[in-house]
């Protein structure tokens, strides 16, 4: 299993992160506010700031473009702690700014994966969401994201 970080355990990041703990997966996590009790009971790593999140893949969900900006790329920001090789996953649903967010990523030797979400919580059975995904070129390793 995979060492996951996640940032944004608002009312659609809480469900997903659960899902990724349920799967066996190790969760490093970062939000707003207080972490949700069950993912703290689940075993998930707290962490103070989004750089702090260090993983092989760091999935975001947060709500806007905005949002997403300031979890990359604050000064505490999830850029300031990457790695050459991680890759970054953003869920959000944001502008055509990604292009410029996942450029940034890769000048740094990283992936960005743009994959929004679709659906909302209320109202939707549990695991019934489905996302898209685009990378800003053919993977270095191309077993995790294509063209």
């Amino acid at each position: 299993m995979a060492d996951i970080g996640f940032i944004g355990l608002g009312i659609m990041g809480t469900p997903m992160a659960q899902h990724l703990i349920d799967g066996g997966h190790t969760l490093f996590v970062n939000t707003r506010g207080k972490t949700p009790r069950q993912i703290v009971d689940a075993g998930a790593t707290v962490c103070e700031s989004a750089r702090e999140v260090k993983a092989e893949f760091i999935i975001l969900m947060v709500p806007d473009t905005p949002n997403v900006e300031e979890a990359l790329f604050a000064t505490n920001g999830v850029a300031q702690g990457l790695t050459p090789g991680k890759i970054v996953i953003d869920m959000s649903s944001i502008s055509l700014v990604a292009k410029q967010f996942a450029q940034r990523i890769d000048d740094l030797g990283c992936e960005y994966l743009d994959a929004p979400v679709s659906g909302g919580q209320v109202g939707r059975p549990p695991r019934s969401r489905s996302w898209l995904a685009a990378c800003i070129r053919p993977s270095r390793r191309r077993s995790r994201c294509s063209s």
